[in-house]
């Protein structure tokens, strides 16, 4: 069935490949975004009729109010991403990340699905060995971990809404981000030919970013009977330290050089293993492994590189 879905941020990395996708399987997709980092990640699809695109701010409460009025389904994928950026822009991180949401949520109709992607990273720092689940308490350290879990629970205060607590995403994308890990570090490994390592026994999960929209299409497809739920999604044989990653990278760039550092810290303190056997469960398989990512980023840096200010 085709359903009429709203994208708040559909250019951006996980847009630029959702967007596609769905459009693919007959879905009439509007994209609502800033072009802040002005991207044109989704002008292949500009010839569909089934798409349109507005210029705009996910914050914009009239604006939401006259784009929803038809919408099946709202996906909110409009943020600010990432301990960093969202340190250096605080108040935009808030008004973003949460506020938005609330925004959105006030003027949907109960009968409007939402499909909301959040961060595995609310769960903070884990007991060793001991798996993350749904259940698991929340304890979100960085100020990106705690806006996207408080917007989680507005989403989930909805009875027509899920959300989806995304690993580490990693992977091409015509937006692309090279600040994910291991997006960087397989940049680092092509690039450079070594690394430093600073907590490298921290562990984290990891997840490809078409993984991730199939994820969401599996949402769609299933609402009715996951509606209500939160599910972590990532892959469940990749729980790796920064270390092990670093190892795996090597084996596909040998001249890679792994060097550990006794100082530093990670700006987004996450240390945590993750069961993604409930979304498992309910028939979502992923289907790119880490090493195929890996294999794809390398393929993808002999035609990207970040040396616009660099002289050689």
């Amino acid at each position: 069935m085709s359903l009429n879905i709203l994208i708040t941020g559909g250019a951006g990395y996980l847009g630029s490949v959702m967007v596609p996708e769905l459009l693919a399987r007959g879905h009439k997709v509007t994209v609502l975004d800033t072009f802040m980092f002005g991207q044109n990640s989704l002008a292949e699809v500009c010839h569909l009729d089934n798409f349109n695109v507005v210029k705009g701010d996910a914050r914009d409460k009239k604006l939401l109010q006259s784009m929803t009025k038809n919408m099946d389904v709202v996906i909110p994928l409009a943020a600010l991403v990432g301990a960093p950026l969202c340190n250096r822009d605080m108040i935009g991180t808030i008004s973003t990340n949460r506020d938005a949401v609330q925004t959105l949520s006030d003027v949907l109709s109960p009968s409007q699905r939402v499909l909301m992607p959040i961060t595995n990273s609310g769960y903070g720092v884990g007991q060793d060995g001991i798996y993350c689940t749904e259940e698991t308490p929340l304890n979100p350290i960085s100020t990106y971990g705690v806006t996207k879990v408080e917007a989680e629970k507005i989403i989930l205060e909805r009875e027509n809404s899920m959300s989806f607590r995304l690993a580490t995403v990693f992977g091409m994308s015509s937006r692309m981000r090279l600040d994910l890990l291991v997006n960087d570090f397989t940049y680092r490994a092509v690039n450079d030919g070594f690394i430093v390592i600073f907590e490298g026994h921290f562990k984290r999960n990891y997840i490809h970013i078409r993984d991730v929209a199939n994820a969401f299409i599996h949402g769609i497809d299933n609402f009715e009977s996951m509606k209500g739920e939160a599910y972590n999604v990532g892959l469940s044989d990749a729980n790796l330290s920064k270390l092990e990653l670093c190892e795996i990278i090597k084996q596909q760039v040998p001249k890679f050089t792994i060097m550990e550092a006794e100082i530093g810290k990670d700006p987004d303190q996450r240390n945590y293993i993750v069961s993604n056997d409930k979304i498992e469960a309910t028939g979502f398989k992923p289907k790119f492994s880490l090493e195929m990512g890996i294999k794809e980023l390398i393929k993808g840096y002999t035609i990207i590189n970040n040396s616009k200010f660099s002289n050689v």
